[in-house]
């Protein structure tokens, strides 16, 4: 296995694709499919333009569908939902289909979509996706931070990190070995500096920072958190992702 991190979409090779393409926006697009899914939603569809997610979701019917939209952190007007995790319950999850468009994180997905195995991660699911990658042993991965804009984020390379680090462990993998570029060992270094204060590094980042100015340090300690759901949302036809559980012996 080669893993490979880039920090946007924008950075990704243009001229081709990994056997294994791994979305992640930790705050919050990526933590919010997780979460969604493992609460039951019947799958999630991704879109990068909310007037498409409108549209599509339309042919859909009302009962059985909700439609998250943000723009700049906040709900886009006319969706049931922002983009938070915490609102991703069971009781209103089971057995629909969540449309969802953000600022950066369905970029990210839309430009993955057509690798042969697309899925998401944030640090909520890491250990399922290890055990993923683990078990189907992908000679290519690529890790696409989404950012903020066309940025670089700390919270979706630290992201990045966490899975390569437990990767190489239980892999045995050397770094050299593991990594297809210098952003995955600094991604693995940022991880390991930051690996007991998660929480702190999330409140620091800038994109963090914009959510605390929204009231929404409940995402962030939700999503701060390390391996609490056992689910890999992973790409079943374009754009949609349903779940599945895998844990490794």
């Amino acid at each position: 296995m080669k893993l490979s991190v880039y920090h946007t979409p924008e950075l990704a090779p243009d001229e081709k694709l990994p056997q294994c393409a791994i979305a992640v926006d930790v705050l919050r697009a990526t933590t919010t499919i997780a979460t969604a899914l493992a609460a039951g939603a019947e799958a999630v569809q991704v879109f990068s333009d909310i007037q498409e997610l409108m549209q599509v979701s339309e042919q859909w019917s009302a009962p059985l569908r909700l439609r998250a939209g943000e723009r700049g952190g906040s709900k886009v007007e006319g969706c049931d939902l922002g983009n938070s995790p915490l609102d991703c319950t069971p009781e209103l999850m089971t057995g629909k289909r969540l449309f969802i468009s953000t600022t950066n994180g369905t970029r990210s997905l839309v430009r993955i979509q057509e690798a042969a195995v697309v899925m998401t991660a944030a640090l909520i699911n890491r250990q399922a996706v290890v055990n993923y990658l683990l078990a189907t042993k992908p000679e290519t991965i690529w890790i696409i931070g989404s950012g903020w804009e066309g940025s670089y984020s700390l919270e979706d390379t630290v992201c990045a990190g966490a899975i390569a680090h437990q990767l190489q462990i239980q892999g045995k993998l050397s770094l050299s070995d593991l990594a297809g570029n210098d952003e995955t060992v600094a991604a693995i270094a940022l991880y390991l500096q930051w690996q007991d204060q998660l929480l702190s590094l999330l409140q620091q980042a800038s994109h963090g920072q914009r959510l605390l100015r929204l009231d929404c340090n409940e995402d962030l300690i939700y999503c701060a958190k390390l391996d609490t759901l056992d689910i890999v949302p992973i790409q079943q036809e374009m754009g949609v992702l349903v779940g599945k559980s895998l844990k490794q012996d």
